[in-house]
């Protein structure tokens, strides 16, 4: 089992910046990549950023491209989403997902996700 928890969500200013933090833990060495999706209020759960866990081949959504940035520190087992530049549009909760066996853009091809952080621009 591998368990995600993310933090660093809250309200900001459009123009601003936020840092989400994603910390894994369990059987962190199972884990082949990670990603980040956004849902905002009726609509579907939306792709954003993902990474293999070695920090190799990341990959954007054209909606964040240049504005976020995915890492990862690899003695804490923790993901970073960088967001700046922030948008009213991108007000939503932010989850992280990680994957055994994929990756990519598509949410089923991840089989563990935290609770989600909620991140709102205020324009």
């Amino acid at each position: 089992q591998v368990q995600l928890v993310e933090s660093g969500g809250g309200l900001v200013q459009a123009g601003g910046s936020l840092r989400l933090s994603c910390a894994a833990s369990g059987r962190t060495f199972s884990i082949y990549s990670t990603a980040w999706f956004r849902q905002a209020p009726g609509k579907d759960r939306e792709f954003v950023s993902t990474m293999r866990w070695s920090g190799s081949n990341t990959d954007y959504a054209d909606s964040v491209k240049g504005r976020f940035t995915i890492s990862r520190v690899y003695a804490k087992n923790t993901v970073y989403l960088q967001m700046s530049s922030l948008k009213p549009e991108d007000t939503a909760v932010y989850y992280c997902a990680a994957s055994t066996y994929s990756g990519g853009s598509f949410p089923p091809n991840y089989n563990y996700w935290g609770q989600g952080t909620q991140v709102t621009v205020s324009s």
